[in-house]
């Protein structure tokens, strides 16, 4: 028999999570197919994913009736149901948290507000808040690696918390996730607590990237690097990755059970259709990282995608890649913040049309 494609990624080291979650995908068995047939090993949640569950079905439509008895508060209310299915899903990767190394897998996670995304004390006030309501211990907290959110990153961590940090671009904001993880861990150690029980992921973006970029690049005679931008600043940041995971301050604290923060990579579906679909996922797989997936691209790469050790390869050239750019005037980090910016945005809107539609079933009839 054939080994899985999915499957076969874990065995180089990368673990494979799900970027999705509705109730369907978890009563109708699906969801524990994937963990037991393709390897899935955690799952990813946003805002836009929990708007398209709640308004495409009538899966919620109850429990929006029966929570809006006891709340006037769409947002609280959505909370809570969204902790059923983080909880549900939880229970699914328990034996994946609990294989090996304890918590080296087995995450699911629940993103604050993205109204709060330039707010720092908010932030951390519902990360906490989130994190003592959902109370399993292989569930992470999202916050935005905005410049507010380093702060609140810091104070989670320093709480003890499980945080994935998402909406990253640009290296020098992931440099300073690193340094925010660290510093958490530090101010946890120094308040005379354990620190072996916390993990955190930074998600790093990256079809995002070349949808803005490449149609710059003809204009500058660079056509030949569509595509490649967003995989060499992959590769970079796993140089950054590399290099802070190996420094004398955090040796400190991995001598007292310090995991280090993956890198994980996001928005993997290839956007433009005349790319492979399985090419974001097979350019970057790699040891000690994680890839959370579409389902669609999961299936890809399950028929035709081909798993090899690939994040190391063509370090130079991703070096290289990035200095072209800055030569011919194409600043990346004025491109990786407004990248960000319109992030933030991509998730406020249908996280507004998930409220409203929350107080559309409330009102029915």
């Amino acid at each position: 028999m054939a080994t899985n494609k999915v499957k076969q990624i874990h065995s180089f080291g990368q673990s494979i999570w799900l970027d999705f979650i509705d109730r369907e995908i978890i009563a109708s068995g699906k969801l524990k197919k994937l963990i037991d047939e393709e390897g899935i090993r955690g799952v990813t949640s946003n805002p836009a994913i929990f708007e398209k569950a709640i308004t495409s079905g009538s899966d919620y439509d109850k429990d929006i009736v029966e929570l809006a008895k006891t709340t006037s508060d769409n947002e609280e209310l959505f909370f809570k149901l969204a902790i059923k299915d983080i909880q549900n899903a939880a229970a699914l990767f328990e034996g994946v948290y609990n294989e090996g190394v304890v918590g080296a897998d087995g995450y699911v996670s629940l993103e604050v507000s993205p109204f709060l995304a330039l707010k720092t004390e908010e932030t951390a006030a519902q990360a906490e808040k989130l994190w003592k309501e959902v109370d399993r211990k292989n569930v992470m907290i999202k916050i935005p690696g905005t410049q507010p959110g380093l702060a609140a990153i810091r104070q989670s961590i320093g709480k003890g918390i499980n945080i994935n940090v998402t909406l990253l671009f640009g290296l020098d904001r992931y440099r300073a996730v690193t340094d925010a993880y660290i510093s958490g861990l530090e101010d946890h150690l120094a308040a005379g607590h354990k620190i072996g029980h916390i993990s955190s992921v930074a998600s790093f973006f990256l079809s995002r990237i070349d949808v803005l970029v490449d149609p710059m690049l003809d204009e500058k005679g660079l056509g030949d690097l569509k595509g490649e931008v967003a995989i060499a600043s992959a590769k970079k940041a796993y140089e950054i990755y590399k290099e802070v995971f190996t420094s004398e301050r955090w040796k400190k604290l991995e001598a007292q059970g310090a995991k280090p923060q993956r890198l994980l990579w996001a928005s993997t579906s290839s956007k433009n259709p005349a790319f492979k679909d399985t090419k974001y996922v097979e350019a970057l797989i790699g040891k000690d990282t994680v890839d959370t997936v579409p389902l669609e691209t999961i299936e890809a790469f399950a028929d035709h995608g081909v798993a090899a050790d690939t994040l190391e390869q063509g370090l130079d050239k991703a070096t290289e890649t990035l200095d072209r750019l800055k030569k011919a005037g194409i600043d990346i980090d004025k491109i990786t913040q407004q990248l960000e910016d319109e992030g933030i945005d991509k998730f406020n809107k249908p996280f507004e049309k998930l409220l409203q539609a929350i107080e559309d079933q409330k009102n029915k009839k």
